[in-house]
């Protein structure tokens, strides 16, 4: 059977006001180019920065966009469009232009993560599946990253699958965590259509199913010799890295080791100290310590505080579904209509005006420094632009980087990020400045609306 492209299936993925907006300005013959602007207002609680990602998606979506015979027919069936509007969604494809921060990228609040410039109704129309795809997946990179950066050389695998918000979003938590940082996933699934390293060990219903638990740690031994993980906590965990230590010593004596013991509960910090010690008296330092069980990076923080002889962490559910911060307040929002930029000034939600750009610079030694919000045709000296078009006519520029790129972008960008913002707790704010002349166009275009729409001179 054919793989249906993403904007085929997707089409009719749209909040309704998407939809009956769209069939008002096609009867107001509302066809000029309009530009939108993809941001996040605020950071969570302890946050400083975030990590871009779900671009992919979004051009794959953009560039297959279609409205299926079955799609327009249900929209038939509402009773709220006319016949000339559903005929025009017939033909109806994305050509407009798209400018974005590279997947991986390490941004900040009310920059711009991507402009969309079209005719307004296509550039409407994507606004749902643009913050959809956009905001998951750079909050669950977001999170991921501040684990990554805690554990330090400490290897983590997403096991998070079991516990996301749907099918979907486990996919997408697999992808995401490993563009920042994580080795890879349990998720067999994302390992095949992302090309994500996976990982695992046994569940405690295997230990369970036999009579004896040293009778499951041989027969998985038997059965995957290159990869024996064995989970030592079912009834004990001193007592299960007793037996551990009996299997690795019968394995080195076929010619093959023990590549670790998972910790699923308890005192972590108190326990891998133990267990790491039982190990090196037997001659066995070679076993690596594998522990899962509730972490997100604050308990990896806690664990190695108090001393955790760990290796690697299987981080689970509050990563996947950034408990401590599950939503971004994010928007999409119409910055220029034709040749005339417009904002908000709802309190708490003024956008700045116009396409723009963002620049950054960075100190003597390489390390970020501050940004600037600016308007797209500026410049601005010894800056690096951070947003490129990567769309156009609706189609690609360029092929997308691979999730490996991304994640290798990631690394670098996240190096070049100073300590004192990766934090876990208030970090301070990182320094971003507007442009005196999008400050200029901004009051400008302020001062008209007071005149204009709220009768102020």
């Amino acid at each position: 059977m054919r793989h249906q492209p993403l904007g085929e299936r997707l089409a009719l993925f749209s909040d309704l006001y998407e939809l009956t907006m769209a069939a008002s300005y096609f009867e107001a013959e509302k066809f000029e180019e309009a530009t939108f602007s993809l941001f996040i207002r605020q950071y969570p609680s302890d946050r400083a920065y975030f990590v871009a990602a779900g671009l992919e998606e979004v051009l794959r979506y953009l560039e297959t966009i279609r409205f299926s015979e079955a799609d327009l027919a249900y929209l038939e069936s509402t009773g709220l469009f006319k016949p000339r509007f559903l005929d025009y969604l017939k033909d109806l494809r994305f050509t407009g232009e798209v400018y974005a921060l590279p997947e991986g990228s390490i941004f900040f609040k009310d920059e711009p993560i991507l402009e969309v410039t079209g005719p307004i109704i296509e550039a409407q129309l994507v606004e749902t599946f643009i913050i959809n795809a956009i905001n998951f997946q750079t909050l669950i990179a977001t999170k991921a990253s501040r684990s990554s950066h805690i554990a330090g050389p400490r290897r983590l695998v997403d096991f998070s699958m079991r516990r996301t918000q749907g099918v979907d979003a486990g996919l997408k938590v697999a992808r995401a965590s490993y563009l920042a940082g994580f080795i890879g996933t349990s998720n067999v699934l994302a390992g095949k259509l992302y090309e994500i390293p996976i990982y695992g060990t046994m569940a405690h219903s295997y230990i369970t199913s036999f009579e004896h638990e040293l009778d499951a740690f041989r027969a998985f031994a038997r059965d995957f010799p290159k990869n024996t993980i064995l989970l030592i906590d079912t009834y004990d965990n001193i007592v299960g890295a007793k037996k551990a230590i009996q299997v690795a010593q019968e394995m080195a004596a076929r010619g093959e080791k023990l590549r670790g013991v998972r910790l699923d509960s308890g005192d972590m910090a108190a326990i891998s100290i133990a267990v790491r010690r039982l190990f090196q008296e037997a001659g066995l330092d070679y076993v690596q310590i594998f522990a899962s069980g509730g972490f997100d990076e604050f308990k990896i923080a806690r664990v190695l505080e108090a001393g955790g002889q760990i290796d690697a962490f299987g981080v689970g559910t509050k990563m996947g579904v950034s408990a401590d911060a599950p939503y971004f307040d994010i928007a999409y929002k119409l910055v220029k209509y034709g040749t005339r930029p417009v904002m908000k000034l709802s309190t708490g939600k003024v956008t700045l005006v116009d396409k723009k750009q963002v620049f950054r610079r960075f100190d003597d030694q390489g390390q970020m420094q501050e940004d600037t919000i600016a308007l797209r045709d500026e410049t601005i000296a010894e800056a690096t632009p951070l947003l490129s078009k990567v769309m156009e006519k609706g189609q690609l520029i360029r092929p997308v980087p691979s999730l490996k790129d991304s994640r290798e972008f990631f690394l670098q960008e996240f190096a070049r990020l100073p300590e004192k913002f990766k934090v876990l707790h208030q970090p301070p704010p990182y320094p971003v400045n507007i442009s005196p002349a999008l400050q200029e166009l901004e009051g400008r275009v302020e001062h008209e609306i007071q005149v204009t729409e709220l009768g102020q001179v």
